[in-house]
């Protein structure tokens, strides 16, 4: 790229630019150091004990697989039996945006309507009340989870009393709860009231922490809060390293995963990285509805979604890579803006100039 070529502004996703410096330096610093594979290496064991500090468990359940939609399998297919099916907002990415990776599995994605990405707990009760009450429900996918995003594919956030609400119809009917958590440290950097690791690592019976998205090259950390099955949560599955390697999610040089995890888990890096970018978000959003464009719904992490027409739809991919969130309906385009580790306050400042050019 010469001189004169603007630079690209990119804010269509929060994994376009590589690993964050702290993550990509400590790649560098242990490169040449020998290690055992799969994830029996002293970064994988470093980084695990952090994570348990960090959500209070010492005895959780911690492994590192190469992504999301794997993580999410994994998870889904060995925590449920062969005759149940996972409950999902319709606008889940397990039901929308993984190739049918869960129906794959064998079981059935459940998919309950949503308000801003969010499943409220009256529909879920009402939906297992109503499959309890079919006198043919034998003959039927059973509910055997819930599964949700924190934050939600809109950038929303379910309330502490709603994720209690669905732990407890979770209870009740004996079903798990499993938490997406792709986005967590953008939920964990929220301005608005959220769930701290602790909170969750007590809610659900397994979720995972994402790296991908939060400065890692690739990666995913799936916790299982209380391995041994006591109390209110499900148990690990069993035999779970072999059941990764079945899935396609074991790396022989997991130390890979560790490295970058036990670099995240360092002095708050984690958590400053989701601070950074939603604060960032914030200021993107003033920029654009400075300049016109209508909010889609309000978001308090990194994913910021805006309503517009054609005209300003033109306007702002001239100036920026965007998301088109959902083909154009009736003139009306939803594009989702999104911050990560690399934006910046120049790169917003940037932005609005080239929207008032």
């Amino acid at each position: 790229m010469s001189d004169t070529t603007p630079r690209t502004l990119a804010f269509h996703n929060d994994y376009h630019a590589g690993a964050h410096p702290a993550v990509l330096n400590a790649l560098v610093r242990t490169n040449g150091i020998p290690q055992d594979g799969y994830g029996d290496d002293e970064y994988s064991a470093s980084a695990r004990e952090k994570i348990r500090a960090a959500i209070g468990q010492p005895q959780a359940d911690v492994s590192f697989l190469v992504g999301g939609t794997q993580t999410n399998q994994l998870v889904i297919d060995t925590m449920l039996n062969a005759w149940e099916g996972v409950i999902s907002a319709d606008t889940g990415h397990v039901s929308v945006h993984e190739a049918g990776a869960i129906e794959f599995s064998q079981h059935k994605v459940l998919t309950i309507a949503s308000h801003d990405g969010l499943m409220n707990p009256d529909d879920i009760r009402a939906f297992v009340e109503a499959f309890y009450a079919d006198p043919n429900h034998e003959h039927m996918v059973f509910p055997g989870m819930v599964y949700l995003s924190y934050p939600s594919e809109f950038g929303t956030l379910y309330s502490k009393g709603d994720l209690e609400a669905i732990r407890s119809i979770c209870d009740e009917y004996h079903m798990r709860l499993f938490v997406d958590g792709a986005r967590l440290g953008y939920a964990l950097g929220s301005s608005a009231p959220h769930l701290s690791l602790p909170e969750l690592a007590k809610l659900a019976d397994a979720f995972y922490i994402g790296g991908t998205k939060l400065g890692a090259l690739c990666g995913e950390a799936v916790v299982f809060p209380n391995p041994a099955g006591s109390g209110l949560c499900a148990q690990a599955p069993q035999h779970l390293t072999t059941q990764i390697k079945q899935h396609g999610a074991l790396l022989a040089q997991g130390r890979l995963l560790g490295v970058q995890f036990d670099a995240l888990f360092t002095d708050g890096l984690y958590e400053e990285i989701g601070q950074k970018a939603d604060a960032l978000a914030e200021q993107l959003t003033d920029v654009l509805l400075r300049h016109g464009y209508e909010r889609y719904l309000a978001s308090s992490t990194n994913q910021q979604f805006f309503v517009m027409n054609e005209q300003q739809y033109e306007r702002l991919t001239r100036a920026a890579q965007v998301a088109l969130w959902e083909p154009p309906r009736d003139g009306q385009y939803i594009v989702r803006l999104v911050t990560s580790w690399d934006t910046t306050r120049e790169m917003i400042d940037e932005l609005d100039a080239r929207l008032n050019a």
